[in-house]
């Protein structure tokens, strides 16, 4: 079947204004490029003809500069789901110039086919190859594409030419029942292939193809520090001690990882740490690092939903895609973020926070309490049901004005209660079996900055009594000290009445 070719702005030409669009990717990967743009310029041709109009954007996690980047700055978003890091959607996002809902991303996959958000009348799915009958091989981000691809009205393909064919196999597409008809989803092992090499489309609902040779544009993580690389050989020390007390097993088991330069660091650490085993991923992201890895031999294989690399490792890895074919699957956001196959698996979690408390609630997408950074992402899937659970962060920031440990985190994300082990700089805090009480001296002892302590264990001297001894009149006294003065350490209890 021949499917028209269209322009970016003939295809943006058919979207209208508060149109639910879902767009393929996960991360920046797989994310649609040219036509995201020419509906931004559609926007702000009809604003400035005095009529409104902006779309609702659901996708798998991020985008990139091509989507959010360009739609924000032309205000075109209605709604958003389920994370975002771009600086100036997250601009619009803090000003409620766009409305944004955050989100495991393990769920929104199953919410949108029970028809929580309402129909969706758009999918921009970019792609590697179309055939004849309407099937298509992803690019290199999965994301929540099966679902949209099913259920909406029409779809766009975005066929990107920088994206070889060799790319096919490189997928696991699966879209499991919805309850209460779900099974068990049957991953035994990160290496598992349980589905499709293609996405198959309805060809009644291609609305056109649109050509693009545009990159993701993903930077390269900025160059490893001391610090990134005390955090890294101190999580790196904790496993392998975790393995010769046997509560790890020697064979190891498979790890997930966030994205960011900690978790950069932490992922040489792995590579250097020659005293662990060779091992698995089973995680939402495989990054630089993780590349670097398997051509160590240090990672084995990795199960994820993107290839979140930078344009440089990107384009090596197409060029030798026959060496990763075995070591790469990619599947859609509800499989590798799976909460049964996380706990079945045993995999070990390691996300970064943004600020942790001393009794161990972990803040992972609010400055401050108010402004969204980025969001929740897939931290919650793997922290909540993982083997181990393992918060990261250095402990101190902007030269010391910001401790990341404090009396009481100013928003919570993921409790005292997912939370197994913290780690910054400073050292291990190992909260299994413990109070609250004995958390906050474990926290403050080994990961607080020296500069920190005193200033926390007044603060937990001082608390009201109870199991958790909090006092609620000085509980955010950093915060406000640093929105007052720009500096935690200016903090005065007495000021608080404590």
């Amino acid at each position: 079947m021949a499917f028209p070719i269209l322009s970016a702005k003939e295809a943006a030409a058919q979207i209208p204004h508060n149109a639910n669009i879902g767009l393929s990717g996960f991360t920046a990967s797989g994310s649609p490029k040219v036509i995201t743009e020419a509906i931004a310029a559609k926007a702000v041709k009809e604003h400035e003809e005095g009529r409104p109009y902006k779309v609702n954007i659901f996708t798998g996690a991020s985008t990139n500069n091509h989507a959010d980047g360009a739609l924000a700055r032309a205000n075109a978003i209605g709604r958003r789901t389920p994370y975002q890091n771009t600086p100036d959607l997250r601009k619009r996002i803090n000003s409620h110039d766009a409305h944004y809902f955050d989100l495991h991303l393990s769920e929104l996959a199953q919410k949108f086919r029970y028809g929580t958000y309402g129909d969706l009348d758009f999918a921009i799915i970019e792609v590697a190859k179309v055939f004849d009958n309407g099937e298509v091989v992803l690019g290199t981000g999965v994301g929540n594409v099966p679902t949209y691809a099913k259920y909406a009205k029409r779809i766009f393909l975005e066929l990107n030419n920088t994206l070889p064919e060799g790319l096919y196999g490189l997928h696991d597409i699966y879209m499991p029942l919805d309850p209460p008809y779900r099974r068990e989803i049957p991953i035994y092992k990160p290496s598992d292939r349980i589905g499709e090499p293609t996405v198959k489309i309805d060809p009644a609902k291609i609305a056109g193809i649109v050509h693009s040779d545009a990159y993701d544009g993903i930077k390269g993580f900025t160059e490893l520090d001391d610090v990134t690389l005390q955090i890294g050989a101190n999580v790196c020390n904790f496993l392998l001690a975790e393995v010769k007390a046997g509560r790890i097993p020697a064979s190891f088991l498979p790890i997930q990882s966030g994205v960011g330069n900690v978790a950069n660091a932490v992922l040489f650490g792995l590579g250097n740490a020659k005293e662990l085993p060779p091992f698995e991923m089973y995680t939402e992201v495989v990054q630089d690092a993780v590349i670097e890895l398997m051509k160590m031999g240090r990672c084995k294989f990795g199960s994820t939903c993107s290839l979140t690399l930078s344009d440089k490792t990107e384009a090596e890895v197409l060029a030798n895609i026959d060496f990763f074919r075995d070591k790469i699957v990619l599947r859609p956001a509800e499989i590798s973020n799976s909460p049964e196959i996380i706990r079945r698996l045993g995999v070990i979690a390691m996300n970064t926070a943004l600020e942790a408390d001393i009794f161990g609630n972990i803040n992972s997408t609010h400055v401050v309490g108010t402004k969204m950074m980025n969001g929740i992402g897939g931290s919650g899937d793997f922290t909540r049901n993982g083997y181990l659970s393992i918060f990261s962060c250095p402990s101190i920031t902007k030269g010391g004005l910001i401790s990341n440990i404090v009396p009481m985190v100013s928003h919570v994300d993921h409790t005292e209660h997912s939370v197994d082990i913290i780690i910054t700089d400073q050292g291990v805090a190992d909260l299994r079996g413990k109070d609250p009480v004995q958390r906050a001296e474990a926290i403050i002892d080994n990961c607080a900055h020296p500069m920190y302590r005193e200033l926390l264990r007044d603060y937990l001297r001082m608390g009201k009594g109870g199991q958790t001894p909090h006092s609620l009149n000085a509980a955010l006294a950093f915060h406000t000290s640093f929105l007052e003065t720009g500096d935690m350490r200016n903090t005065d209890w007495a000021k608080f009445g404590a």
